[in-house]
């Protein structure tokens, strides 16, 4: 009996997620780069960067290719790979307005994103900036996509989740559902809302007004924030500013990630995710039970009403993951692979608990921050 009770719920969590008005599992939420290349004499990009030789000059070399007038402010964050070398050469192979900003020492209490940013903004005069991380690559024409998109929202953040890598196995199991995962928690359509409390960004690729960010102050507001992207959406929309967040083809992630690369990305905040809450964690570990593997325990060893149930419900959770499935180019069938990725996110999100518990709040970028911060 509990068993058939629990492949319902499962079947009822799914057909939830696929009949809610909002519609969190489809990829409507569109934005791409446009063949117009006009002046972008009004946009500063702003890259917090530290040890990003590998993949920054690719990035930069992708600005040379967004428009005319655009300026470019680096923030080397106590790099020792030539980061700050790579990006001046860029700027003189590209014919770029570049500066390099040296990042100065993380004082305590400041995430090192944050600080770099901070220390970023202070070189910006523009009315609008777009906070870039260094790894990620735009196609030509999405700076002008993104301040259009601005403009017709009257967002003061028009915000794109990057499209991850999705070639090595690691990468198709687990790139999808981070993206699918984050759409469940952050509906974008609600994020959009004005009058939703939902409020969610995708910090690698920002264009905000810089107005907005000054008036909220800045950086150092949310400068403890792990999760810095959607505690500065919430920031800017409870000072009542419009937020917009969406997918995109030409953003695209230049990192690579093998197992162990998402292992320590997804542990680094998903008890902060919690609000450090071990019951959110014990719900959370229940919730992700009941409608992973449930459904797939009732089909193969409950009675047939439970064995029914949990087939609907593979079905129902196999639908709902399709879009971002077909999204990333994979086959309709690599939707079966959710309830393995969904038991390692769970693994990650207690692995971030234990370390939490064991005075470390998060690891990243060769940084440690404890519990005490």
């Amino acid at each position: 009996m509990m068993l058939t009770v629990l492949a319902f719920a499962a079947l009822a969590a799914w057909l939830g997620v696929l009949l809610v008005p909002w519609q969190p599992h489809r990829v409507r939420e569109r934005l791409e780069a446009v063949p117009a290349r006009p002046p972008l004499s009004d946009v500063t990009v702003l890259i917090p960067a530290r040890n990003e030789a590998a993949v920054i000059e690719r990035t930069l070399a992708a600005l040379g290719e967004q428009g005319t007038g655009l300026t470019i402010v680096v923030v080397d964050d106590e790099s020792d790979d030539g980061t700050a070398e790579i990006c001046r050469r860029q700027a003189a192979r590209h014919g770029l307005d570049l500066r390099v900003v040296a990042g100065r020492p993380r004082p305590p209490g400041w995430s090192g994103k944050l600080w770099a940013l901070e220390q970023g903004l202070a070189e910006v005069e523009r009315s609008l900036v777009l906070l870039l991380d260094a790894d990620i690559e735009l196609a030509p024409g999405m700076i002008a996509a993104l301040v259009e998109q601005a403009r017709r929202t009257g967002a003061a953040a028009v915000s794109i989740m990057a499209t991850l890598n999705c070639r090595s196995l690691a990468e198709k199991l687990l790139a999808p559902p981070f993206v699918f995962f984050f759409k469940l928690i952050y509906p974008f359509a609600l994020a959009a809302s004005p009058t939703s409390r939902v409020a969610a960004a995708a910090g690698g690729c920002i264009l905000a007004r810089t107005d907005a960010l000054r008036a909220i102050g800045a950086f150092e507001a949310l400068r403890g924030a792990l999760i810095d992207d959607c505690t500065l959406a919430a920031r800017l929309k409870a000072a009542g500013h419009g937020i917009w967040i969406g997918m995109s083809r030409s953003v695209r992630s230049l990192r690579a990630y093998g197992l162990g690369d998402f292992w320590r990305m997804v542990s680094r905040t998903a008890f902060t995710q919690l609000r450090y809450s071990r019951w959110l964690l014990a719900a959370t570990t229940a919730a992700m039970l009941i409608v992973f593997v449930a459904p797939i325990v009732a089909l193969f060893s409950g009675p047939l009403p439970a064995a029914a149930a949990g087939a609907a419900a593979l079905a129902a959770m196999t639908a709902a993951y399709l879009p971002t499935v077909r999204f990333y180019g994979l086959p309709a069938a690599w939707a079966l692979t959710l309830p393995a990725a969904a038991a390692l996110f769970l693994g990650m999100t207690w692995d971030s608990a234990l370390g939490y518990w064991r005075g470390v709040r998060a690891e990243w970028k060769d940084r440690a921050y404890s519990t005490a911060e």
